[in-house]
């Protein structure tokens, strides 16, 4: 039988097209906030970093009443970093909104999880928004998503899809870019008529599959799942199977299922909904909730592999302690090890000498995440430089992750962008252009990804936009040049000086302003040269009787180059580290000392 009252919608769309926007209108729309109620912008980005970076990191679950039918809503991050998520809370839905720019039209990102909510036959509602841009062409948009879903291999009802036209920021969706409607009932009718409701059988054994794992410091594990057939009570006893085919027994404590913008606790929900768990200890994407009278069997879903590593260690920094409250090892072994009880999607453990825990995740972005919350949390740790993880195949060769990139750039770039993936690995796949921009698609090693981004806008002065996605695993590339110019080394510990840092300057770009705190064996600057150079930072001008000390004001110094955590961990080699506090970002040198550096390069 269908369950005619639920529906369920995953929300896909590019970074910055207007996903978590269009997401609050349909909130206010559906009458969840009070009419004079002071509400943030984009109230699902709930995460701080989330509303500074402007972009999706967790997916999240919220319910819509509308007609008396319940619309549960499923945001997915728009970033390939975090496609993980994306692809497991797909399990989740029925159908999905394809939200794309009416002057972009459909982004790489959006190709990625288009294909994936494909595959999974998911009705497809595509809503054209920012139709009130200056230069929008809501129609052509259409047809490059009609193109691109070809080109996916759609099916022939799926390319028969709805398109709404939204203007988010200002409240409004239509049926035609050109009516007047000034609210957002067209979207909601639209995904009540269009996407299929879930299809269950109440009657049969109890079958769910947890897909998403939220984490309570009351309550430990809440596993988030779709209830596919039978109805689930609390306090019932129930079989799981984990992905490995091992099985035991457990009783469900509590049952909630998602309204609004948050949980209501249930005494039983029925199959179709979206509901949330607590008292399966360890809950892991992929466990089976069954009746373990008649257990039911379940595809398995794959937890995507991380393909890059980092290793956190205590901060052995002559300045430790200043900035941070939180700066012993041990506290940061038990914090990350708490963290690997809520993240499923990072593999998080410590190294067999003990001298740090390694972190794998998804990309450079998913781990600088993790380090930006810590931060902020009031710790001080000291990072190596990101790794990618290696894998074996059956004759023993090494294999390495390779990622499928793509770059819009204006025409007049394309040489030079070409040139920079061509020096990081990258090998041209496909290149299409029209009056404007040219696009180009590479297959390149996740090792060439480190700094590209910052490479790539330089060598295109900024015009240009590139992705990339984990793709698959192939054969070792080989050897990669890392960084061309060396740094320059600060040989004590003091306060930077503005006449040391003025004749510093000519022989590269500086990272510190006066009166910086130093340290033997940070890294103050990039000298214009290859090979690192030591040099003294704490210099001051030498008064004869002759001179006045007011001749300093004269010194003009160029703004130092400030560096996020991203580039920060892109930017350093092997035999560095970044220092990182609840105030600073800062590079140094594994070995701090001169002496150390140069016994080390002998052996």
């Amino acid at each position: 039988m269908k369950q005619e009252n639920i529906r369920n919608v995953a929300i896909i769309a590019h970074v910055d097209h207007g996903k978590t926007t269009l997401v609050d209108r349909l909130l206010w729309a559906s009458h969840v906030f009070r009419e004079n109620q002071q509400v943030e912008e984009r109230v699902l980005d709930s995460n701080d970093q989330e509303r500074e970076r402007g972009i999706t990191i967790l997916s999240k679950n919220i319910s819509i009443a509308y007609k008396d039918i319940k619309i549960n809503v499923i945001d997915t991050p728009g970033h390939a970093d975090f496609g993980g998520e994306v692809e497991r809370v797909l399990n989740m839905a029925d159908g999905a909104l394809l939200i794309v720019d009416a002057y972009e039209g459909p982004k790489p990102q959006t190709r990625f999880v288009l294909s994936h909510a494909l595959e999974r036959g998911l009705r497809i509602v595509v809503v054209v928004n920012k139709i009130d841009r200056p230069n929008a062409d809501p129609e052509g948009a259409v047809d490059k998503v009609f193109d691109l879903m070809v080109e996916l291999g759609a099916t022939d009802e799926q390319l028969d899809f709805p398109v709404i036209y939204a203007s988010a920021v200002n409240g409004y969706a239509r049926r035609e870019p050109g009516d007047d409607n000034m609210d957002m009932v067209p979207l909601l009718d639209t995904i009540v008529e269009e996407i299929p409701a879930p299809e269950v059988d109440e009657d049969a054994p109890l079958a769910m599959q947890i897909c998403t794992v939220d984490h309570s410091s009351y309550e430990g594990r809440i596993g988030v799942g779709r209830l596919h057939s039978g109805v689930l009570h609390e306090k019932e006893n129930v079989l799981i199977v984990k992905p490995d085919g091992s099985q035991r027994t457990a009783q469900i404590r509590k049952v909630y299922t998602f309204e609004n913008l948050g949980k209501a606790e249930v005494t039983a929900a029925v199959a179709g909904d979206i509901v949330a768990v607590i008292g399966v200890e360890d809950a892991d994407i992929g466990d089976i909730v069954t009746d373990p009278e008649s257990p039911v069997e379940m595809e398995p879903i794959a937890v995507e592999e991380p393909t890059m590593a980092v290793v956190f260690e205590a901060s052995s920094s002559p300045l430790v302690g200043r900035e941070g409250d939180i700066v012993g090892a041990r506290q940061l072994k038990e914090r990350l090890l708490r963290e690997k009880e809520s993240n499923i999607s990072m593999r998080i453990n410590e190294l067999e000498d003990k001298s740090g825990i390694e972190v794998a995740g998804r990309g450079v972005l998913h781990l600088s995440v993790l380090m930006e919350t810590m931060r902020r949390e009031g710790f001080e740790f000291q990072v190596g430089r990101p790794r990618v993880v290696y894998k074996q195949d059956a004759d023993g060769s090494k294999l390495e992750p390779i990622e499928e990139a793509t770059i819009d750039v204006p025409n007049d770039y394309a040489g030079k962008a070409i040139e920079v993936m061509g020096t990081a690995g990258g090998i041209m796949e496909d290149m299409a252009s029209d009056e404007t921009m040219t696009h180009l698609t590479f297959r390149i090693p996740t090792r060439g990804t480190m700094g590209l981004k910052t490479r790539i806008l330089n060598a295109t002065h900024g015009e240009a936009m590139l992705f990339h996605h984990f793709l698959e695993y192939g054969p070792y590339s080989g050897e990669m040049s890392g960084r061309k110019n060396g740094g320059m080394i600060a040989m004590s510990t003091g306060k930077a000086v503005a006449y040391a840092l003025d004749t510093l300057q000519e022989r590269g770009r500086l990272f510190v302003s006066p009166g910086d705190e130093c340290y033997e064996g940070m890294i103050v600057g990039e000298s214009a040269k290859e090979g690192d150079m030591v040099v003294n930072v704490e210099k001051t001008k030498n008064l004869g009787n002759q001179r006045s000390s007011t001749a300093d004001k004269a010194i003009q110094l160029t703004p130092p180059m400030t560096f996020t955590l991203e580039e920060a961990l892109e930017y350093i080699e092997d035999d560095e580290l970044v220092e990182v506090t609840p105030q600073s970002v800062r590079l140094r040198k594994r070995l701090l000392s001169a002496t150390d550096r140069k016994k080390a390069a002998k052996k």
